[in-house]
């Protein structure tokens, strides 16, 4: 690469994911005691497959990539069409087995690519200005492509993935220029939608996680187990926390999925709040360096890029964290870097390379009225 470019590359991002996935790593090796560490394992193979395309995405420019996104967007469709017909694990289709140990989740995937592709069409869509996007027509076109592929993760069904979406596509429209309007708009649809989804359209299950996370006791010993646990384990790390692979709900099995939904509770049990604290912060600075290269990034497109990731960030942040301390409903998100997932883990270090990558070719902002 040029000089001038790993000169302008935002290298806090890569120290910051570097840091995350070390303390994924430590996690993961005091959780999988009980299993030989074969998922620390694992995750080791996924972080060295990683870093190729980490690589790759890094060194060729990002507007090269993003004009192969809609043959990507073609290819990712039939992926997550097919998924549906899949065997269902945990009660979701979501994923297509390969050979006997590893698993492919097309919906990570779609992470990448759907937000490349409606970059490229934002783009197309304002070629004459940015105010363009609010002409219903062309807003139309763009919801439909957005739509999509959220209609068909929410049929896995994957209702954490589908709102990692939804934000993402937020902070894009938010960035674009959009007129205030539509966000008034959106935003009356959503309290009018929010009580017909769940008298009339969510399933069983779901309304039953909404109820438990309004209220853990209604069943404690069924789906309030996870939560109660998982609250039990951070309060039970304090400050310093129980010890290095010496938390009591970790290590007597009580917290699952520990290596994946849970991993933050491991965290919070063994090490403390001090060590959550130090994750807390971490991301806080990957999301904002994120927003920081959306606003000087040298065009619109990777504009668009950079803020669609930094929502996708943003959201599993919130999320994950929320649902393991009680604020938020248990919805399966992963924790960036940090959980257990091979899909996740490429999908994520492929997001860092677009940032590094729109990071090295910037400039000052270039928008057009």
């Amino acid at each position: 690469m040029k000089k001038k470019l790993l000169k302008n590359m935002e290298w806090s991002i890569l120290v910051v994911t570097a840091l995350l996935v070390i303390i994924g790593l430590f996690a993961l090796f005091s959780a999988t005691q009980d299993t030989e560490h074969k998922e620390f394992q694992k995750q080791l193979q996924w972080i060295a497959i990683s870093i190729p395309f980490l690589i790759l995405v890094i060194t060729i420019d990002y507007n090269i990539i993003i004009r192969f996104s809609a043959l990507g967007y073609l290819v990712v469709i039939p992926l997550l069409v097919g998924v549906l017909f899949t065997e269902a694990r945990s009660g979701a289709s979501s994923w297509y087995k390969i050979g006997e140990n590893i698993s492919f989740q097309p919906s990570e995937l779609a992470k990448v690519i759907v937000i490349l592709f409606l970059a490229f069409i934002l783009n197309k869509l304002q070629l004459r200005g940015r105010r363009e996007i609010n002409k219903i027509w062309k807003l139309m076109i763009f919801a439909v492509f957005a739509a999509l592929p959220i209609f068909l993760i929410i049929k896995q069904p994957d209702y954490g993935t589908a709102a990692a979406f939804l934000i993402a596509i937020a902070f894009m429209l938010f960035v674009s220029g959009i007129d205030k309007k539509y966000v008034i708009a959106a935003i009356l649809l959503i309290a009018i939608a929010i009580p017909i989804l769940y008298n009339y359209v969510l399933p069983d299950h779901a309304i039953q996680r909404i109820k438990v996370f309004l209220n853990p006791e209604l069943d404690p010993r069924g789906a309030g187990y996870n939560i109660k646990q998982s609250k039990l384990a951070i309060g039970a790390g304090q400050v310093f926390g129980m010890g290095y692979r010496q938390g009591n709900q970790t290590q007597l099995g009580f917290l699952h999925p520990k290596t994946t939904d849970f991993i933050f509770s491991v965290i919070g049990e063994e090490l403390g709040f001090i060590a959550t604290g130090g994750i807390v912060i971490l991301y806080i600075i990957l999301i904002t360096k994120s927003i920081y290269i959306a606003k000087t990034a040298k065009d619109n497109i990777g504009s668009y890029v950079a803020i669609g990731i930094a929502g996708i960030f943003f959201f599993h942040f919130m999320e994950n964290i929320g649902m393991t301390i009680g604020l938020l409903p248990i919805t399966g998100v992963p924790l960036p870097f940090v959980s257990y997932g091979g899909s996740s883990m490429i999908t994520n270090f492929i997001c860092i390379g677009l940032l590094l990558n729109i990071s090295s070719r910037r400039q000052r902002a270039i928008f057009v009225e």
